[in-house]
């Protein structure tokens, strides 16, 4: 009988000299061995031994790889498309009105200010007197002087547009309601002025005198003496001037003069 150094396993068949098991050299031993024994197969030509196989060696196991999700891709994009749509919004709410008052501006600009008022009795175009530089919202003067300096030079450049016949600057110094009187006492309107009006070549220089201004608000009255100094002579006017003041400035509403004398050189 042999045994098994490393198993302790024991076998009875005499031509067997290593371990079926592990391949350890068998070592003969007594029979009366507690030892397992192996009873060999009763025909030995069916004995099919396992042949030794080493250990195969250790691979280690492959590691899983990760999936990465798609799901983080998609809510970043997501969110950076709202953000978007909401700085569009923002600075569309604040840009719009900024654009409005400009388009508002720019048209403001290219539209010309029309005088609708017209009168039936004239052929004169429509009346042209504006100024944008003056304001509409001016309050009135009230220093008494400076209202006298104001009408004297005003009644100096009526002077001058009656010898020039310059419509354009008595339409501006006439009001629209303007009302005046001859001598003779007869009445006519800013329309029969402007159609009557005519050259004057004959007056050199002309002078004010005794003026005296009575200031309501924004009504003025001015009166004095104009003496005009013409070449046949001179004619002494005494004249009383209705002023009031719109649009920012004086305009003439009245107007009544009275011939004092009339002398030559």
């Amino acid at each position: 009988m042999k045994r098994c150094s490393t198993c302790n396993r024991t076998y009875t068949d005499p031509n067997l000299s290593f371990c079926i098991d592990d391949g350890t050299p068998l070592t003969t031993v007594d029979a009366d061995d507690d030892a397992t024994v192996v009873t060999p197969r009763g025909n030995e030509n069916e004995w099919n031994a396992v042949a030794y196989q080493p250990p195969r060696p250790y691979v280690a196991p492959r590691a899983e790889v990760k999936r990465r999700r798609a799901w983080p891709w998609v809510v970043g994009i997501l969110g950076a498309f709202i953000l978007g749509i909401l700085a569009i919004g923002i600075a569309a709410a604040f840009l719009a009105p900024r654009m409005m008052r400009r388009l508002e501006q720019e048209s403001a600009r290219t539209v010309q200010p029309e005088n609708s008022n017209t009168n039936a009795n004239t052929s004169e175009p429509n009346n042209a007197n504006v100024n944008s530089t003056e304001s509409i919202n001016t309050p009135p003067p009230v220093d008494h002087a400076q209202v006298l300096t104001q009408l004297t030079e005003l009644e100096n450049e009526w002077t001058v547009a009656n010898i020039n016949a310059d419509k354009k600057k008595l339409d501006r110094i006439l009001a629209d309601d303007y009302v005046g009187q001859t001598d003779e006492g007869q009445l006519h309107s800013k329309a029969d002025y402007l159609r009557a009006i005519q050259r004057d070549t004959s007056t050199d220089k002309w002078e004010f005198s005794d003026l005296k201004l009575t200031l309501i608000g924004d009504r003025a009255t001015l009166s004095g003496t104009v003496t005009t100094f013409e070449k046949d002579g001179k004619r002494v006017l005494d004249f009383t001037d209705k002023f009031v003041w719109r649009d920012g400035r004086w305009q003439a509403t009245g107007s009544q003069v009275k011939e004092k004398e009339s002398t030559d050189f």
